[in-house]
């Protein structure tokens, strides 16, 4: 068999065993806001709280007859992906180091659990991914496009991976100290804003990435306090419709935008409020950017507490349950979906509500990996550094600056949750195992022209030159 349909044949096997959680639940796995994502392109409905690719992606595969495609697509581009980052960082990639690693990522992380998730948190770890492979990754004219492609969907897919890219950039000029990564990994980004500005203007005559975002905002700014103390000084004066309700502040940030009773969804006179939070969004941006000027200090060390708190939170188990499906993701099915399909949906051990009791003997190791890896990175680091191997150095400052980026806007912006830092933490142990494979004829006799010539592509490494391929 020729060396690229090993590449695929491993790149294929890979797949499954990245979404592996989906034949144990015999259907893909849902959460309560996947409705959105469905109902975006067969009602078509468009959704005000979140952005508009990811509905659009699942689309693309599921064509309203099934489900599996999407999650399947999904499995095959985090494989790819890993493939690629296996050839950055050895010079070649081979399909057995391939299939440990997605075994090893299947068996021990949180990855499978979120890729086999018909939700933006599938991509979450791609995103890093693919921005690593873009800037560091050596990639050629056609990967080039097609990591990002990836990328664009991925940074797109969901507004907290926004300031996950902008974070990973900054890392990028700090790492490549030249403009030429940067704009390799900064352009999908860019483009990804550019449809977010798009679309948003084209739905809500608003060209902005988040028309709507001010709302989450306010709620995370009062249940941390500094927002709420702000409405009690300026009210009754101000005239914010939330000036009406300012005994009931702070409150859970998720109960203030969601609960029916909640103050942005009733009036003052307690009757209902359609669509409060979204109704409220400029109004939450004039408290947000108030509360800014007079309490900047509690509102980063707010910040800063939730962001902690977050980098603790990672177990995968809340996306899991059947809670609030049969009105959300079933009723997508049911309505836009054949009668086999919903079928299927319901014979799922999700929807029966057996899925948690499934899914805890393999969810026990994803702590002890997460841990080990930490110190492992560290070491790995500081030998990639001492050899001044870059794409190694980079890829484990990506994976940690990837889950600091990302448990600061999770945090900060929202509310914290495990799955917000689960969805990412194994990124971790994938450098770990990436950056411990050894580098194509390496080895401890490594000497003369062998030695000379992984000097050498070490060199094209650090320079940012692309690795000469081999047949």
């Amino acid at each position: 068999m020729t060396p690229r349909r090993l590449a695929l044949v491993a790149v294929l096997l890979g797949a499954p065993l990245l979404v592996w959680p989906a034949f144990l639940n015999f259907y893909p796995l849902v959460f309560i806001d996947t409705v959105s994502y469905l109902l975006h392109t067969t009602a078509p409905e468009v959704p005000w709280d979140k952005t508009q690719a990811y509905g659009p992606f699942l689309h693309l595969f599921h064509w309203q007859l099934s489900l599996w495609p999407a999650v399947l697509a999904q499995g095959l581009i985090a494989s790819h992906l890993i493939w690629l980052a296996q050839r950055a960082l050895r010079g070649a990639a081979q399909p057995g180091w391939h299939l440990m690693l997605c075994a090893g990522l299947g068996l021990l992380t949180s990855a499978p659990w979120f890729l086999a998730t018909l939700m933006p948190d599938a991509l979450t770890g791609l995103v890093p991914l693919s921005l690593f492979l873009l800037a560091f990754g050596g990639l050629g004219p056609l990967m080039t496009a097609w990591v990002g492609g990836v990328a664009v969907l991925a940074v797109a897919s969901h507004l907290s991976h926004l300031p996950l890219a902008l974070a990973l950039l900054a890392l990028t000029l700090l790492l490549g100290r030249r403009m030429r990564p940067l704009l390799r990994a900064g352009l999908p980004v860019a483009l990804a804003v550019l449809f977010l500005c798009t679309a948003n203007a084209l739905a809500f005559g608003r060209f902005t990435p988040s028309p709507h975002g001010a709302a989450f905002l306010l709620a995370r700014l009062q249940a941390d306090g500094p927002a709420a103390a702000l409405l009690r000084d300026r009210c009754p004066e101000a005239g914010w419709h939330l000036c009406a309700f300012t005994d009931r502040l702070p409150m859970d940030s998720d109960e203030l935008l969601w609960d029916g009773t909640s103050p942005l969804n009733r009036e003052a006179d307690g009757s209902p409020r359609a669509m409060g939070a979204m109704r409220g969004a400029a109004e939450a941006q004039e408290i947000v950017a108030a509360t800014l000027r007079a309490y900047p200090l509690q509102v980063a060390a707010a910040a800063l507490r939730n962001a902690w708190a977050q980098l603790g939170l990672t177990r995968v188990g809340d996306t899991l349950s059947a809670e609030h499906l049969d009105l959300s993701a079933r009723r997508a099915i049911a309505g836009h979906f054949p009668a086999a399909e919903l079928a299927r949906f319901d014979a799922g051990a999700q929807m029966r509500g057996a899925l948690p009791s499934l899914a805890k003997p393999w969810l026990w190791p994803h702590l002890p990996v997460l841990l080990a890896s930490l110190p492992l990175a560290l070491w790995l680091g500081w030998r990639a550094a001492r050899a001044r191997d870059l794409s190694r150095l980079a890829l484990l400052a990506f994976a940690l600056g990837a889950l600091a980026a990302n448990a600061a806007a999770a945090g900060a912006l929202s509310k914290p949750h495990h799955r917000y830092q689960a969805r990412i933490a194994w990124l971790l142990p994938l450098a770990v195992g990436l950056a411990a494979i050894p580098r194509r004829g390496a080895g401890p006799h490594a000497s003369g022209e062998s030695g000379r010539a992984q000097r050498a592509e070490r060199a094209r490494h650090a320079a940012g030159v692309p690795p000469a391929r081999g047949a």
